[in-house]
């Protein structure tokens, strides 16, 4: 079962609006976002939720690292040390540039697709089996993709991922409260918008 749940994304007000970024608009949009009080810890914001798990509560753990994405996992492997979680109780939340926009996938283990914040993740929990709520951005029209992930999505775009949140939101609740496996296959590659 999911234990931490950690969005990545790079912190400053530059960055909000960025592709890169758009773990950290999606965890503004959870419906229980306002019950999370985040505070100053690992190396980020923290935040904590008690949540029913096979009929019991458990705490679940959530993290936005502010050591910029490059180094996300730093923040996530001292959360895990402190909690003793393994890497299967992590769940990344991340954009993803191999789907286009309006997709959403969970996903395990598997490769890192040149995305920094999941090498860095991988480098500090010494494997790559954790969980995965990759949000596409799609590629680039142009060769360079270090501006196209740090530039800001249009009006149009984000009108699409109003229509994602909701959908995404709900998955993730499902997953917190049943267990990610059962939704493996339903979103392994769900288009809801575009």
């Amino acid at each position: 079962m999911i234990q931490l749940v950690a969005f990545l994304g790079n912190h400053g007000k530059q960055y909000a609006g960025n592709r890169h970024n758009v773990a950290w608009q999606f965890a503004e949009s959870l419906s229980f976002e306002s019950s999370l009080s985040w505070q100053k810890k690992f190396r980020g914001k923290y935040a904590s939720l008690s949540v029913e798990q096979n009929g019991e509560r458990v705490q679940i753990h959530f993290l936005k690292p502010e050591t910029f994405m490059n180094l996300s996992g730093e923040a996530i492997g001292e959360a895990c040390s402190f909690y003793r979680l393994k890497p299967e109780q992590v769940l990344v939340v991340h954009d993803e540039l191999e789907l286009p926009l309006g997709t959403v996938s969970l996903k395990w283990s598997g490769g890192l697709g040149g995305h920094n914040g999941l090498r860095s993740t991988k480098t500090v929990l010494s494997t790559p089996d954790f969980w995965r709520l990759r949000f596409g951005i799609g590629r680039p029209p142009h060769p360079d993709v270090s501006s196209w992930v740090l530039s800001d999505f249009t009006a149009d775009e984000r009108i699409s991922l109003s229509l994602v949140w909701p959908p995404a939101g709900d998955l993730l609740e499902n997953v917190l409260a049943n267990g990610p496996e059962a939704y493996l296959k339903e979103w392994a590659k769900k288009k809801i918008t575009g």
